[in-house]
């Protein structure tokens, strides 16, 4: 029991850290995910911290279905079909470009290291963060078309990662290599058994859902879908990444027919909390290993260690930038003459940006830490702490001095203000409000009596005003008069709003109401201001 209550309160401890130092992030508009690793770096350091492990299994089982499902169900499926090219050559081709330029650079650098290792370390650090590099580039501005790609790349590459990582295994604890034609049959069924099982559980989750309108019930059958995609992938050797990935693309594709409004809301807002928790709790934890990870090295100065760290993090930088300008422009030849898809030249400053948001997180640490820890023949796995510690090394680097410089680069490289997402928004917007004053219109014309009629026409002038006040391209291509008067109309609005708030907290105060009509009342408050601010 006492152990039990241990675990609780560390938990609670770590869950109100989170809470604070996410929110002190926000407040100087750093993206979270640098600071708790900060933070968690900084505690480490601190006497008398407890051991908080991170095992590779709380990660693979735990921790990674739900944030792939959620991000999955972000991501665009239009841009992600689209990109589909471009992101094969950072998820796929990039993973084995790493592992292999690791490997060469390893042999003649890394002491104890041959090919074998440097190969089975490239696999190990290949995959980027599905959380950090997006939830960064979008923070800092970055234009749409490369946070697509960013997010594509991060989606299917660990899957990527973990068939060379199982290679590497096998070279170093078996002595063999693999073959190329065994390494594509395997990556085959590794995506169409992890595709094939992704589909089938999106399939019977939208078929389950509409039969349930309630909103703890789907609430409690979403957080169970990505654990059974991600079991049943690994169940029969498919990749559980990609069925999760997959899964989530088709149910978050289908949603709209099927969750009625309030579960959609209830539904987000779940998720939005579980996401936050997991992706918090994830980078504290990075930054408490430091001291778990210089235990396991023997016979190493802390400096020398600091030295190949940032020498280790350089040269993995240095392979993505070598990578992403000549895969930038195949990926264009190939869009553009082969798959024939109007698709402009990459231009060098999103190139560059593309190669420094290379960052990596808890996957690539549980990768290190999931190595054996012995050979075949019962001696020592070598350099597995090494392994671990340049691991750490890069994704502290990556984290923290990329994802600082990011908001500065994105200036510099004068990349920020070029999304063209405004200009869809204002036009979708204007054919939504178009088709409901086509439809009021209508049934205008056969309404039967004056009171009727008065009806419709006051709906068709308070639509109308709207369509007025839509600007089609967005803040940058509107008239500054006419901003200004929507900005005063909004201020007046949420005025307004937070008058009838005030009000209905005396009436509840006053007794005059009781909490359940307060609650009723003040949720529909809240959906009004939440879309004016």
């Amino acid at each position: 029991m006492d152990h039990v209550n241990y675990i609780l309160v560390l938990l609670i401890g770590l869950l109100c850290s989170v809470a604070a130092v996410a929110g002190l992030a926000r407040r100087f508009a750093v993206s979270y995910p640098i600071v708790l690793v900060i933070f968690g770096l900084l505690c480490s350091l601190l006497p008398h911290i407890p051991h908080i492990p991170l095992p590779p299994s709380l990660v693979f089982l735990v921790i990674l279905p739900p944030l792939l499902y959620v991000a999955a169900w972000q991501t665009s499926w239009r841009e992600f079909k689209y990109n589909l090219v471009s992101i094969s050559s950072l998820a796929i081709f990039l993973v084995f470009f790493t592992a292999f330029g690791v490997a060469f650079a390893a042999k003649w650098w890394l002491p104890g290291f041959n090919w074998q290792l440097g190969f089975l370390l490239g696999a190990v650090v290949s995959p980027t963060d599905a959380v950090a590099a997006t939830s960064i580039a979008r923070k800092v501005g970055m234009p749409q078309r490369v946070v697509d790609l960013l997010e594509g790349e991060s989606l299917l590459n660990d899957a990527t990662g973990l068939l060379a990582l199982q290679f590497g295994v096998e070279m170093v604890v078996q002595g063999t290599t693999p073959t190329v034609g065994r390494g594509i049959l395997e990556f085959a069924w590794l995506t169409l058994g992890g595709l094939a099982v992704g589909l089938a559980i999106g399939w019977v989750v939208t078929w389950l859902e509409r039969w349930v309108d309630d909103g703890p019930v789907e609430i409690a059958l979403s957080l169970i879908v990505p654990y059974a995609a991600y079991l049943m992938g690994e169940a029969v050797k498919g990749s559980g990444v990609i069925a999760v990935v997959v899964c989530g693309l088709f149910v978050s594709r289908r949603s709209s027919s099927f969750f009625s409004p309030g579960v959609r809301l209830q539904i987000l807002a779940v998720w939005d909390a579980i996401e936050f928790l997991l992706n918090g709790l994830v980078f504290v934890l990075i930054g408490l290993q430091l001291p778990y990870v210089l235990d396991g090295i023997h016979g190493q100065s802390r400096l020398g260690l600091l030295g190949y760290g940032l020498a280790f993090s350089a040269i993995l930088v240095m392979l993505r930038m070598a990578w992403m300008y000549p895969a930038a422009n195949a990926a264009w030849w190939v869009r553009t003459h082969v798959v024939k898809q109007m698709y402009e030249r990459p231009k060098s400053n999103q190139v560059f940006v593309m190669g420094w948001t290379g960052m990596r997180g808890v996957v690539a640490l549980a990768a290190a830490n999931s190595l054996p820890l012995t050979l075949n023949d019962g001696s020592p796995f070598p350099q597995r702490s090494f392994i671990i510690f340049l691991t750490f090394s890069l994704i502290l680097v990556t984290l923290v001095l990329q994802g600082l410089s990011l908001p500065r680069l994105v200036r510099v490289l004068r990349l920020s203000g070029e999304n063209t997402q405004f200009c869809e928004e204002g036009e979708a917007r204007h054919l939504l409000l178009q088709a409901a004053i086509d439809f009021l219109g209508e049934r205008r014309r056969s309404a039967e009596g004056e009171h009727e009629v008065h009806l419709y026409e006051d709906l068709l002038h308070e639509y109308q005003h709207k369509l007025e006040d839509v600007d089609e391209c967005g803040p940058d291509g509107s008239d500054p008069e006419k901003d200004l008067q929507a900005l005063t109309m909004n201020h007046l609005l949420l005025e307004t709003i937070r008058r009838e708030r005030e009000e209905l907290n005396l009436l509840r105060a006053s007794g005059r109401i009781g909490d359940s009509v307060h609650r009723n009342l003040e949720r529909e408050l809240d959906l009004s201001e939440s879309r004016l601010t």
